[in-house]
């Protein structure tokens, strides 16, 4: 498929759009129980596609991509009636006789480009929120998870009529092509390297857009935890999909006197969740491709290796690891890792801690492990960043009643519920007033006093007592 073949497919689906044949309740309703359908009547297909491209075991193929697409289908189902219902307002006095309404807007046709690290789960959620919205959309899955890809390119042709959801497959220059069509939505995940060209695309079709990136995410832990139970769940975040996640625990930073500790605890976790040979773990996934296996190889040399630290270049096989490390500027500390290998540093202070993070790029998560009430309020509000979770790791992005977004270099805006919905939907503003009544006042030759004006609009700077 070349260029013309993309526009002639968002110009057949600008067409649908247009005829209105989208934007019903019903509409949506039926687009989303097809897509549940098609994942329910697949779901050997796309868990065999994840194990073949990540080596994902059933539970976490399911858990991670399947059970989240269910569960955002299912909130959005439950909910659409109300997200599509206009809300009603009440205008200012200077307004008044008249009454506001506030009316949800399909965008139109958008443009889906997923990542390959959950390749179903990112390509389809955006999905649900753009059904639910009412738009048409093309999706773009990644070329490297390649089976993936193809599962999605067969399930997709067979639910939807290709005017509501066409995919579009190929590598980066179909990308390319895509971006230089004038799309009304523009959905992207993935590097902020390409979310800035994306970002540039939308821009000069004053286009929406929004972009979920990623970032160095950090976990922060402290001596009044319990070191074991912080051990696993920044263990779980982080090996999950052999690390390759965005949301995951980038690097931990623990307080200088439990340190030695918590890696103790973490190298029992590790063994604990994969045993001994974690190569031979049916729970431990693998490096997408040789590319990244190199790229992320390359950061064992930055830091002191406490665990793991095998590889298996055949296999695209890393272990869990752990890095001791105090070298701030070293590449494992300045690239997201997206890959098997944390970094453990220490702090001195809450305080300090504060400043090591936000001295840096906004991170898309932050995990916060503390029982100290004072701690976890300095740390929570000190530092920018995009979500996250306290005594947790990754879970927030399950959540379909909590928005799920970056800030900075790790994105921009947010999705996942009501929030899905809205960055698909322009909200109009309409004020109604009856055409027997005229604001005579306002009209000239008459002139309302300005005092008056000043009175009703609240320019006196009228002030409550505190």
């Amino acid at each position: 498929m070349d260029s013309k073949d993309f526009r002639s497919v968002l110009e057949a689906q600008r067409e649908y759009f247009r005829s209105g044949a989208t934007l019903g309740y019903e509409a949506r309703r039926r687009a989303l129980l097809a897509l549940s359908d098609g994942l329910r009547a697949n779901e050997e297909a796309l868990l065999e596609a994840l194990r073949l491209d990540l080596h994902k075991s059933r539970f976490e193929a399911y858990s991670n991509e399947l059970a989240t697409l269910n569960s955002e289908i299912a909130h959005s189902l439950a909910h659409l009636r109300s997200w599509m219902r206009p809300r009603r307002v009440l205008p200012e006095l200077h307004l008044l006789p008249s009454r506001g309404e506030i009316r949800p807007q399909s965008l139109g046709c958008a443009l889906i480009i997923a990542p390959w690290n959950y390749p179903i789960q990112l390509a389809l959620a955006p999905l649900v929120a753009a059904l639910a919205a009412g738009c048409t959309a093309i999706i773009k899955p990644s070329e490297i998870s390649l089976n993936s890809e193809k599962i999605l390119a067969t399930m997709i042709g067979k639910i939807f009529d290709p005017r509501l959801v066409a995919i579009v497959t190929g590598g980066p220059e179909v990308s390319t092509e895509l971006l230089g069509l004038p799309f009304d939505k523009f959905f992207f995940t993935g590097s902020p390297a390409v979310g800035t060209i994306v970002m540039k695309a939308a821009a000069e079709r004053l286009a929406s857009v929004t972009l979920e990136l990623g970032g160095k995410s950090p976990a922060l832990v402290d001596s009044t935890v319990d070191l074991l139970a912080a051990a696993r769940m920044i263990a779980w975040g982080k090996f999950n999909n052999a690390g390759q996640t965005c949301v995951a625990p980038d690097y931990v930073l623990v307080e200088k006197s439990v340190k030695a500790p918590f890696l103790e605890a973490l190298r029992a976790v590790i063994v604990e969740f994969f045993g001994e040979e974690p190569k031979l773990s049916p729970n431990f996934g693998r490096i997408i491709n040789r590319r990244h296996f190199d790229r992320i190889s390359s950061y064992l040399s930055q830091g002191r290796i406490v665990a793991g630290g095998e590889r298996d270049p055949e296999a695209l096989y890393i272990a869990p690891t752990l890095l001791d490390c105090d070298d701030w500027d070293a590449p494992v500390m300045t690239d997201e890792i997206f890959g098997p290998l944390l970094p453990v540093l220490g702090y001195s202070s809450p305080e300090e801690a504060v400043d090591l993070v936000a001295r840096r790029p906004r991170p898309l998560a932050l995990y916060i492990f503390s029982n100290d009430r004072r701690t976890r309020a300095l740390w929570r509000d000190s530092i920018p960043f995009g979500g996250g979770g306290i005594h947790s790791t990754v879970l927030q992005f399950a959540s379909s009643r909590l928005p799920f977004g970056g800030i900075g270099g790790s994105g921009l805006g947010s999705y996942h519920g009501k929030a899905g919905f809205d960055a698909f939907t322009q909200y109009k503003s309409i004020l109604i007033r009856s055409p027997r009544l005229e604001p005579g006042l306002f009209y000239p030759p008459k002139t309302m006093p300005l005092a008056l004006v000043r009175f009703i609009t609240g320019g006196g700077h009228m002030r409550r007592k505190p």
